[in-house]
């Protein structure tokens, strides 16, 4: 087809075509939007049963090498990769809800997934309650409804190192037969990994460690792969219930795997939540060094939490490291290997001293983001919790002087000498 008796511009677009195999030791980026089929009915066989690769938005080689790493991570049947935090926390609450339903909530969560809740799927008829003591097994199981699908919480939240503990409320979630949801983004598998001790689902923004260079976007979807259709089916009536024109349920079909398997076939290719195969190659990529990066990242916080928590200009740390904070005895029990690597702090100037601060640090970086390689510094009181009241910010204990650090792999004796540059003045102001 591409010998001389074919035009220039028929040779420019199938002379590279290749069918060959190869063997690649890194995962090969399949960057297509679609995948040849071999004949007529290998495109019907796909489209009837799924199997195989037909169009990226479905599925891909690449990001299913990825879905299969993640998945082993976080020790989960399946996963199901998407193109950001935000769409695998949608995905998620999608596939276990629906008009009419309710979700409880912890109130300490990304401020994303709180608007997320409180204005979005609220018009599509989910409601939601918010929990403040998530401390308290009791009050999580006082707020199930016989409506409500999913209890979702932080297993670290943002902003004041919350531990949840989760083998107590996903203990209540499975009383109510409904899954427990934990956004591990904070923690990462390698600190903690929620479906061992319970939890149902597990989500990611992987823009943040996983991928771990701040270069890309993209969330994951972790199941458990325990449905049980007897026990929770009434609770899931779109999993246990034939589909359109007769088609067998999804419980049916995959069993254990019903969620994910919904997730995948039903709500993230219909809500175009596919990611990119590049970014999927670059988070697959980042992934692999997440131990080495989360191990490094959690032992300069806990070095630079202590050393900010012996400063007069400082008013408080709150890392759960740090043998003061309240949740420190139920971080020990839940994260091995360090216990993360975000945290806040609060400098007695107030508003003033925060900006002065983040103006004047030069190894640190000013911007929106976490879990990156590079240590960042953000006021949460006129940034992600600007929109909270007064006293909802005094709950998640975001003051005036609050700032937020993520804390990166450089040299620690670095990050302590840009810190004790910066305080030197508010030291002396203080004195």
């Amino acid at each position: 087809m591409t010998d001389d008796t074919t035009g220039f511009a028929t040779r420019a677009v199938h002379a590279a075509r290749n069918q060959g195999a190869a063997s690649s030791r890194a995962t090969p980026i399949y960057l297509t939007a679609g995948f040849e089929f071999d004949d007529f009915d290998h495109a019907a066989n796909h489209f009837g049963t799924g199997a195989g690769f037909g169009y990226t938005r479905t599925g891909n080689p690449t990001i299913h090498a990825v879905e299969r790493q993640l998945a082993a991570l976080e020790s989960g049947a399946d996963a199901v990769l998407v193109a950001s935090g935000q769409a695998a926390v949608v995905t998620a609450l999608l596939t276990v809800a629906g008009a009419g339903d309710h979700i409880v909530s912890s109130t300490h969560i990304y401020e994303g997934t709180r608007g997320l809740l409180l204005d979005n799927l609220a018009r599509l008829g989910i409601d939601a309650t918010f929990i403040d003591d998530i401390g308290d097994p009791e009050a999580w199981r006082q707020a199930i409804r016989p409506n409500t699908r999913a209890l979702f919480a932080e297993s670290i939240a943002n902003a004041r190192n919350d531990i949840l503990d989760i083998a107590a409320v996903s203990a209540v979630a499975d009383d109510a037969a409904i899954p427990l949801i934990v956004d591990n983004t904070l923690a990462t598998p390698f600190l903690v990994r929620p479906l061992e001790h319970g939890a149902a689902i597990v989500v990611h923004s992987a823009s943040k460690f996983l991928a771990g260079h701040g270069s890309v976007l993209g969330g994951v979807i972790v199941d458990d792969g325990r449905f049980d259709a007897e026990k929770a089916g009434h609770n899931a009536p779109h999993l246990v219930l034939p589909g359109r024109g007769g088609l067998p349920s999804v419980a049916s079909r995959h069993g254990g795997k019903a969620r994910i398997a919904y997730a995948r076939e039903s709500v993230a290719p219909r809500f175009g939540a596919s990611p990119s195969p590049l970014n999927a190659f670059l988070i697959g990529q980042g992934a692999e060094t997440l131990g080495l990066r989360v191990e490094r990242q959690s032992r300069n916080a806990l070095e630079v939490a202590r050393w900010l928590a012996a400063q007069d200009a400082v008013e408080s740390v709150d890392y759960v490291g740090l043998e003061t904070h309240p949740d420190h005895a139920l971080a020990q029990k839940y994260l091995h290997g360090g216990h993360g690597s975000i945290f806040t702090f609060t400098l007695r100037g107030g508003l003033d001293a925060a900006r002065d601060f983040v103006e004047s640090v030069d190894v640190f970086t000013h911007m929106t983001h976490i879990g990156d390689v590079r240590s960042l510094v953000l006021h949460p009181g006129t940034t992600s919790h600007a929109h909270r009241t007064q006293e909802e910010r005094d709950l998640l204990g975001v003051r005036p002087g609050t700032l937020r650090l993520s804390i990166g792999i450089e040299d620690v004796a670095d990050l302590i000498s840009d810190l004790t540059r910066v305080l030197e003045p508010a030291r002396e102001a203080v004195a």
